[in-house]
């Protein structure tokens, strides 16, 4: 079998320091599509992307807005939250 370094041995870091950046950063963008589609819920659709109506785009932005809340709380929670101490009832 090859004897390959690991991706730590050659970067000399861990990926997962990027992964919990990269996770927020994708919440974030989840948020901002929510929040432009239901910006732009009044606004006549033209030959955007999207064809939809303004309730459609309204309710795909709510959507797009609370699963973006939802990956934040919990990416955060997974990778920036210290880890709270083991009770002594478990």
């Amino acid at each position: 079998m090859l004897n390959l370094p690991t991706t730590e041995e050659r970067l000399g870091k861990s990926p997962q320091r990027l992964v919990r950046y990269f996770v927020l950063l994708m919440a974030l963008v989840y948020l901002g599509i929510g929040i432009w589609l239901w910006w732009t819920s009044g606004r006549p659709s033209g030959a955007g992307l999207l064809q939809l109506g303004p309730t459609g785009r309204r309710v795909l932005g709510a959507v797009f807005i609370i699963y973006g809340l939802v990956r934040f709380g919990r990416g955060y929670r997974a990778n920036f939250r210290k880890p709270s101490p083991p009770s002594d009832n478990e």
